[in-house]
């Protein structure tokens, strides 16, 4: 079962990432007091891209993209296969460094200025996921995904202030406002889209599909949080990506120190005040 889940996820993760983000955008555009574009909009913008042809500063780019996107589908793959935690962590993190190397790698000053934002975020959102690891084995004794799902209980009721904790940090993950600071993921926030900036064709397809495969991971790890109750998990799931859709049309880009400041804050108000909960009350439960 465990494999299974894994192959739907290699092969169905961008169908359903890139309805999700149709949704996104669908519903930013009422918001907007406009149409919208259609529903598979994300997905036909991707195969128009890989349809393309090379366009790039220089071959390594290409290789660095490959390998983002290479490491975010084993990433996925090792959390749906019920894999350590820790793992998963460590895998999505090396993900991100190949996109930080592709965008050094391009030599524009708008890719570099990406880059280091981007290191940035990948500092701010760490301590909070390894918070999230150190929380769930805690309550069930180990670091596999599938004993969290195994466990009989919702972790939710354990972890209350981490899941809070991890929902501040998840806004930084889906690359919304405040805290899109690297890709400019709204047209008016920049003329020039940062870490992404000198990539084209194929090589963007690359990044654009690892990142519809990053989206339901991080929707997955919402859903670990209730994974007793897979209807509840799954509701809750829709409620937070809808929360997060109004946070990012309400709220105006910050900038990085306070990004990375309030990320780290929330790591600790929330992560260790919570851990230190649990080791209060008996430690493993």
């Amino acid at each position: 079962m465990n494999i299974l889940m894994a192959l739907v996820y290699i092969v169905l993760a961008p169908l359903v990432g890139g309805i999700v983000v149709g949704i996104d955008r669908r519903i930013t555009a009422r918001m907007q007091g406009r149409v919208g574009p259609p529903l598979l909009q994300p997905i036909y913008d991707i195969l128009k891209l890989f349809e393309k042809d090379k366009a790039i500063a220089r071959e390594e780019i290409s290789f660095y993209a490959f390998c983002y996107l290479i490491f975010m589908v084993f990433t996925g793959a090792l959390f749906f296969l019920g894999g350590d935690l820790l793992l998963v962590i460590f895998a999505l993190t090396l993900a991100h460094v190949f996109l930080i190397l592709a965008a050094y790698a391009a030599g524009s000053p708008y890719s570099f200025v990406g880059a280091e934002r981007e290191l940035i975020m990948v500092m701010a959102v760490e301590p909070m996921l390894i918070f999230v690891a150190v929380g769930f084995y805690m309550v069930t004794g180990s670091f596999d995904v599938g004993a969290v799902i195994g466990y009989g209980t919702s972790v939710i009721v354990w972890l209350p202030l981490l899941f809070i904790g991890f929902l501040y940090i998840l806004t930084l993950k889906l690359r919304k406002s405040p805290f899109d600071i690297s890709t400019s993921h709204h047209a008016h926030q920049e003329l020039v889209k940062g870490l992404t900036t000198e990539f084209a064709g194929p090589t963007f397809g690359m990044v654009e599909l690892a990142h519809l495969y990053e989206t339901i991971l991080m929707l997955g790890i919402v859903w670990l949080f209730f994974a007793a109750d897979p209807f509840i998990g799954i509701l809750v799931v829709i409620v937070v990506y809808l929360l997060e859709i109004f946070i990012d049309n309400a709220t105006a880009r910050v900038k990085w120190p306070l990004a990375l400041r309030s990320c780290w804050i929330a790591a600790i108000v929330f992560g260790v005040v919570n851990l230190a909960a649990i080791a209060y009350l008996g430690g493993v439960i």
